[in-house]
């Protein structure tokens, strides 16, 4: 299996393809962990403290996440972007394996983002789209020869993370949902947006009243689920995978109120994009010609500079010791003022100058359009065109000392590519490493498929025999590893035995001054889970303090964070404040019901209890008459 494995790795390092892909791929999962960063950053004392407000978690939470925010700001940007992965992948172990978020507060998707942080560290991300190679082009370019890094990567840079993050998790859901009632009746789509918790507020009164389309749905889902992996390696079947695929993953964002699970699951589509696709966003032929003095160091790192950020390619930048004899447009300028500005001519033969060049190139290159706007600004102009003729004129001596004119050091003398040169190998060695890893994630992720989504389940979640449990404990230990250091993990989501019975919610009141009862801001009078609770907190209270079996000291803790973290936000004086606990019944069956949804929403509360603050810090929670955990 190894050898086969080492010939096709083989073949695919020997294709290399555009990064562009690649580059895309790393902003969209930065920009994921960056909005999960700061949603942790607003939720810190619900999630970290012990007591929210009262009994507080450690400042150094708030420096690790305020560390995150900026690596993950790297990782967009492509800034140090090696660093930057690797201290994310680390933080992702943190904080998912020694905070709350590993079981009370699991997003979901944390262990997909642990398995997509794990091949970043691995994958050249930064030739795409990145700060890292703007850095190598100013540090490597001699006044005209301008270096270019590599901007192509193995195409198993793009097959391989896709195939493990993507295609193993799929194919371990499909095979979960075969054993869910209401996903063999083809309404696995349609049952999660009727329950209030799960739903989002947009009413999808139009999709779900359509009993066929929601079964055709269900069941579309579950053959794409199992149809991705084997399909996906064929180049005819990429974009019917990426559309189905980016068309189910949009409606869980529209449907569902876990709208990060969706983005973090649309972010690896941007690697089964067709390498063509991104070729159509380049023009044809460039709008604009700059012409800068070739000969100027401080003249060449501007349009390194420039010439980075114009992703479009419409600006063509030509030195004036070469190209100025061609340009009709510059025979009006005096020879002495040739070389003291930058000229720009458009497809019309229009010729700017100096500030007006600068807002030619940025509409041109149009994303920063903006800028050029602002700087026309009256006043701004001014001042602008004032600062860059102080820098215009002064140029000379920015030019710094001799030691500009001498050639900079070559990118293969740098110490970090001797070693990686020196411990690589070969490709046939590189390729052999590659095969036998394949090999562990493939094993390991064997073990937690046919464990927990065949043996578990025909075990009714028990190992019958002796040497059965013995196995059982050697692959929850496997497992344990797996799940923490690769993201492999059983992805029973939104099954059947999470949704039998879970026909009550619960939601928490106050009376202000005047008497007059209000909703927390958390669980609202229709029962849908308001924002920006959605996520991460939505499913802590969801998956874990309110279910079908409610385990008493579970709720009563979920209890005692809510009403304070809310409490305070609101303003209220938690320890003087009596909460109103109120429950409603809803209705959760296994096949199509009309109507469903809005019948579950226009359900009345009823008060069973209360909630409040002892002397002590302690909360009090008293529901006479009703025992929860035998709901």
């Amino acid at each position: 299996m190894i050898r086969l494995l080492r010939e096709l790795v083989q073949k695919g390092l020997a294709k290399q393809v555009p990064a562009t892909g690649l580059g895309v791929f790393r902003i969209l999962v930065g920009l994921v962990i960056l909005q999960e960063v700061f949603y942790l950053l607003y939720f810190r004392h619900l999630i970290f403290d012990r007591i929210p407000f009262v009994d507080q978690a450690s400042p150094v939470v708030d420096l690790f996440l305020s560390l995150w925010a900026i690596v993950a700001t790297c990782i967009v940007l492509g800034f140090y972007y090696r660093l930057a992965a690797v201290a994310n992948y680390l933080l992702w172990l943190v904080f998912v394996g020694f905070t709350p978020m590993w079981l009370d507060f699991d997003g979901g998707f944390d262990q997909m983002l642990t398995g997509i942080s794990f091949f970043l560290m691995f994958l050249p991300a930064e030739r795409g789209l990145s700060l890292d190679n703007l850095r190598y082009k100013l540090k490597y370019s001699f006044l005209t020869k301008h270096y270019q890094p590599n901007t192509s990567v193995s195409v198993l840079c793009y097959l391989l993370p896709v195939a493990v993050v993507m295609g193993f998790l799929y194919l371990d859901a499909g095979i979960h949902k075969l054993s869910a009632e209401f996903w063999r009746n083809g309404m696995g789509s349609w049952l999660p947006p009727t329950h209030p918790y799960y739903m989002s507020p947009l009413n999808m009164r139009w999709l779900m009243e359509n009993q066929w389309l929601e079964r055709v749905i269900g069941y579309s889902l579950i053959c794409f689920q199992f149809l991705f992996l084997p399909l996906m390696w064929f180049r005819w079947a990429r974009v019917p995978l990426l559309l189905i695929g980016v068309s189910f993953h949009v409606g869980i964002i529209l449907s569902l109120n876990i709208y990060q699970f969706g983005f973090g699951m649309l972010a690896p589509y941007a690697l089964l994009v067709p390498f063509s696709w991104w070729k159509v966003l380049r023009l044809k032929m460039a709008t604009l010609t700059v012409y800068y003095d070739g000969l100027c160091p401080l003249c060449n790192r501007t349009v390194i500079i420039l010439s980075h950020f114009d992703l479009l390619g419409a600006i063509s930048f030509k030195d004036l010791q070469t190209y100025a004899k061609y340009c009709r447009a510059l025979d009006a300028v005096p020879p002495a003022e040739l070389l003291t500005d930058l000229y720009a001519v458009d497809m019309q033969g229009n010729l700017f100058s100096g500030v007006d060049t600068y807002t030619r190139i940025l509409s041109a290159m149009v994303y920063p359009a903006p800028v050029a706007w602002f700087i026309r600004l009256p006043g701004i102009y001014q001042i602008a065109k004032a600062t860059y003729r102080r820098i215009a004129d002064n140029r000379t001596r920015l030019v710094c000392d001799v030691s500009c004119a001498a050639p900079p050091q070559s990118p293969e003398d740098d110490c970090w590519a001797k070693l990686y040169i020196h411990y690589s190998g070969s490709q046939r060695r590189q390729a052999t490493r590659i095969a036998k890893l394949l090999v562990l994630i493939i094993l390991l992720q064997l073990n937690s498929t046919l464990q927990f989504g065949v043996f578990f389940r025909l075990n009714k979640g028990h190992a019958r025999t002796e040497l059965g449990q013995v196995l059982e404990g050697a692959s929850n230990s496997i497992l344990f590893l797996s799940h923490t250091f690769l993201g492999i993990t059983p992805h029973a989501l939104y099954m059947h035995d999470h949704f039998v019975g879970y026909n009550h919610l619960l939601a928490i009141a106050y009376r202000d001054k005047d008497g007059q009862e209000h909703f927390l801001p958390f669980v609202n009078e229709e029962g849908r889970i308001v924002a920006p609770n959605w996520g991460r907190v939505q499913c802590w209270w969801a998956n874990i303090a309110v279910t079908p079996h409610i385990k008493r000291q579970r709720l009563n803790k979920a209890l005692m964070q809510v009403t304070a973290f809310w409490g305070n936000k609101v303003g209220l004086d938690v320890g003087n404040t009596v909460f109103l606990l109120k429950m409603k019944e809803v209705r959760v069956p296994m096949d199509w019901e009309p109507n469903l949804r809005d019948y579950n929403i226009r359900q009345a509360w009823r008060n069973i209890g209360t909630v409040k603050w002892d002397d002590v810090g302690h909360v009090v929670v008293e529901t006479p008459g009703i025992n929860l955990e035998a709901l």
